[in-house]
């Protein structure tokens, strides 16, 4: 389990985290989503180890991670939204970094990149950026480490290609046969994740606004959809055919939580959604 308490971090002057705790459970696919700027990719890197906090504790499996220990770093994968490769084939590549992962699994890369539709003998070079980045995520899914980080991993793929990474995410995250993984997949590209992420964290500058499941959500919100626009709604927004309205689930009635109006009514009612 990933556990932070009381976390402190800043860029200099510049606060990024001011007394944050937070735990990711095994075996979930978080979704961290928040506006631009306000330390998604910092918290990936405290939790990979390539930062270290001010004050306050991040701790994977009891290991620190900025300790980076060698048994720490053999069980989890960051994987950045840009990655600087050599020109080299994804298959050479991932064979090299494959030798630090006791769990690596050559075939199920291979398997991977025909499902994604990519070229294996073809080098990073010669590939399209849609190409590289499913490629690149073949190779971390392969490595079947615990905890797999990714950054805004569906930017720059198509329409098809979102399609696929859900299904390969998916099925990473429920294969019976291999160890279960926590991922924590950092977007602001709500709608491309909405089907897989459950629980949520959302951020803020400085702090975390919401850690829930859908369950716990569902519970304190109600997703209306509607002719009219909601006076009681903490969001509305229209849509074709009339209206999304979140509002309070004072009547403890189900609905499908909304992933985008969920994070639209979070962001524009903070104090509220905290309480």
């Amino acid at each position: 389990m990933i556990t932070i308490k009381n976390l402190d971090f800043s860029y200099k002057n510049a606060a990024v985290f001011k007394n944050i705790s937070l735990n990711f459970k095994e075996g979930n696919v978080y979704g961290l989503l928040g506006e631009n700027g306000v330390g998604k990719t910092t918290l990936l890197k405290l939790i990979c180890g390539l930062q270290q906090a001010n004050a306050g504790s991040c701790t994977v499996d009891e290991f620190i991670p900025s300790e980076r220990n060698p048994y720490f770093l053999q069980n989890i994968f960051y994987l950045p939204e840009e990655v600087i490769t050599d020109d080299t084939t994804p298959e050479l590549f991932v064979k090299k970094l494959g030798v630090f992962y006791p769990r690596y699994d050559h075939q199920y890369f291979i398997d991977l990149m025909q499902e994604l539709e990519v070229d294996v003998t073809r080098k990073f070079s010669a590939l399209s950026y849609g190409q590289k980045k499913k490629a690149l995520l073949a190779c971390a899914l392969s490595l079947r480490t615990d905890y797999l980080l990714l950054d805004e991993p569906t930017n720059g793929l198509d329409i098809p290609s979102k399609a696929k990474f859900r299904k390969v995410i998916l099925e990473h995250s429920t294969d019976a046969a291999s160890h279960v993984p926590t991922i924590i997949i950092s977007t602001h590209q709500v709608k491309d994740v909405e089907n897989l992420i459950d629980p949520i964290v959302i951020l803020d500058h400085d702090e975390v606004l919401l850690d829930a499941t859908f369950e716990e959500i569902s519970k304190k919100l109600y997703f209306e959809y509607g002719a009219e626009k909601s006076d009681d709604a903490l969001y509305s927004e229209i849509m074709p055919g009339g209206y999304i309205n979140v509002l309070p689930n004072n009547f403890e009635m189900e609905s499908k939580v909304n992933v985008e109006a969920l994070f639209n009514a979070v962001r524009n009612n903070k104090k509220r959604i905290k309480e």
